[in-house]
């Protein structure tokens, strides 16, 4: 049983003081040993330098590549025919090889068919408005269509530009 209390007393016990020292100067002593390992290597490396300039010298050998590819007559497969011209001469044969052709005519343009959808007598259609525009307000709008009117198609309708945003004062136009 004795055992027992004075392994009580071993565990709830604070460290003695020199304890703590001892451990404060091992890591102190660790890191002045890693400062010695790492101090005496040069800060600035050339590291750095060297990747610079190979990525210097494969960007100029790719440039001076392509330069070549663009500007000389090669083979690209010989077994099937296929060769490489230069640039300036492929821009020249193709410029005296269009003006070769005519023009072909230019067709109808085929527009999308409106869609036709039946409106209740005296309700009126309209597009929606876009975002940033003002909103008519429900009385110009009914002073603007008859119900007895009839509203014309929208395929006959001609166009005619409306402006962007319409000044107060206006009266709604009618078509």
């Amino acid at each position: 049983m004795a055992d027992t209390e004075s392994l009580r007393q071993v565990v709830h016990s604070r460290a003695p003081l020199s304890t703590w020292f001892g451990i404060v100067l091992l890591f102190a002593l660790f890191g002045v040993i890693v400062l010695a390992v790492i101090g005496p290597a040069p800060r600035e490396s050339d590291y750095e330098q060297t990747r610079a300039k190979k990525r210097m010298e494969n960007l100029k050998t790719s440039r001076e590549e392509a330069a070549k590819a663009l500007s000389t007559y090669g083979w690209i497969d010989k077994n099937k025919g296929i060769a490489r011209i230069p640039i300036e001469r492929a821009m020249e044969l193709t410029i005296t090889e269009l003006a070769q052709q005519k023009p072909a005519p230019a067709g109808p343009i085929a527009t999308p068919e409106p869609q036709a959808q039946p409106a209740a007598p005296g309700s009126v259609q309209a597009s929606p408005a876009p975002a940033g525009s003002p909103q008519p307000s429900p009385q110009a709008g009914a002073a603007a269509t008859s119900p007895a009117a009839p509203l014309p198609s929208p395929v006959a309708q001609p166009s005619v530009p409306v402006p962007a945003s319409p000044a107060p004062a206006q009266t709604p136009r009618t078509f």
